[in-house]
């Protein structure tokens, strides 16, 4: 392995050039205007693109501005999240439409501390709108750009399971000066592990940095970190959750328990994960006991 880490600057040159000519055509790329940024940076956490794309184009067309999502009741956005997965987040958008509604005029703040107050924004989300909305120098650390940066710069397979302080130093030293030029290297980074650098077969040949990195000079030696998880689905409560929140969300009005209890067999389950819901403020009743999305 070589015995340096690679120069920045080549790794700036290289990797922003490579995205000039390979970056994918997405709705909120094209046209990054900072509410599209945003409610695209919560869809597509933990939801592949192609999952992404229909919901959020409906999104906007029906809620162009956070003004326009506040103005109406949580439970529409958790109804217009459809099957996109961890509805939580259709609650936490909606939350953070009210508060940039209240506290900045109804646009999305621009800085990173900011957009740090505002609910469901936590540290890779608030950094991702600055830079990809607003063009600031940020760290944006998601999975994909960790793991360029583990195979490049620290020579092994995987990143660890969490962001730590060494890791997050390393990437704040590769971060170009200029906030132009950070923006498009956050954007590039990303782009990078998405299309190329992936976690199971990344596609070496297509690297513009192949020869500098230092997991390849090493000979692609395996991952001795902690066992890494797969996402199970069937039979979890996530799944269950799922079954539950489907029947209510596809219905005109409140459903009654029985026709709610008729998607999943196991009862202590249901009852478990229908529990969970109402805790999370995903579903609510009626005063007759009916199931309903949030008013």
């Amino acid at each position: 392995m070589p015995a340096t880490t690679p120069p920045p600057r080549e790794l700036h040159e290289r990797i922003i050039d490579w995205f000039g000519v390979h970056r994918r055509s997405l709705p909120w790329r094209d046209d990054p205007a900072p509410w599209r940024v945003m409610v695209s940076e919560l869809m597509l956490q933990q939801t592949p693109v192609v999952r992404v794309l229909p919901v959020f184009e409906a999104w906007m067309e029906r809620w162009p501005t956070p003004a326009d999502l506040a103005a109406e009741p949580s439970g529409e956005a958790v109804r217009a999240w459809g099957r996109l997965g961890y509805p939580r987040r259709a609650l936490r958008l909606h939350a953070a439409a009210t508060a940039i509604v209240a506290d900045h005029g109804g646009e999305v703040p621009s800085t990173y501390e900011e957009l740090l107050t505002l609910p469901g924004v936590g540290d890779y989300t608030a950094a991702a709108i600055a830079s990809f909305a607003y063009g600031r120098r940020a760290v944006v650390l998601d999975t994909n750009v960790r793991r360029v940066f583990a195979r490049v710069v620290e020579g092994v397979q995987y990143p660890a399971p969490t962001v730590r302080r060494a890791e997050r130093d390393l990437a704040t030293s590769l971060l170009p000066d200029d906030e132009d030029r950070a923006a498009a290297w956050a954007a590039a980074t990303m782009e990078l592990g998405a299309l190329v650098c992936t976690a199971r077969s990344p596609r070496c040949e297509a690297c513009p940095v192949a020869d500098l990195c230092r997991w390849r000079a090493a000979g692609y030696p395996e991952h001795d970190g902690p066992p890494r998880r797969g996402q199970a689905w069937h039979g979890t409560d996530r799944q269950c959750r799922g079954a539950l929140m489907a029947v209510v969300r596809d219905a005109d009005g409140p459903v009654a328990p029985e026709v709610v209890a008729a998607s999943w067999s196991d009862a202590a389950q249901r009852e478990r994960c229908l529990d969970s819901l109402l805790d999370d403020g995903l579903l609510d009743l009626t005063p007759d006991g009916r199931l309903t999305l949030p008013g």
